[in-house]
């Protein structure tokens, strides 16, 4: 099964324009169509709503290929900032 890492570039991406810039499908209208059929799976199971938010950690199916899903670099938590401060997490 081909293997794509997506990093996300905010906290969600839409199941339908993940598949559009995965390289999937050429259009996010293509991939809603695929959700309706049934084409397209999170977390191994089917996923039915067409813009479904998917998040760092989710892994998506379609045809045969999956998406690992993956925080952008960009993303920092409040653990990170204390580590920074050598504190605690706010």
């Amino acid at each position: 099964m081909p293997l794509i890492e997506f990093t996300l570039q905010g906290d969600h991406i839409e199941v339908n324009q993940l598949l559009k810039l995965a390289g999937l499908c050429t259009s996010g209208g293509e991939g809603k169509q695929w959700v309706a059929e049934g084409r397209v799976r999170v977390g191994g199971e089917i996923e039915s709503r067409k813009t479904a938010k998917i998040r760092a950690g989710q892994i998506v199916d379609c045809d045969g290929t999956r998406i690992v899903v993956r925080a952008g670099a960009e993303a920092v938590t409040d653990e990170d900032v204390a580590d920074e401060a050598g504190g605690a997490p706010a």
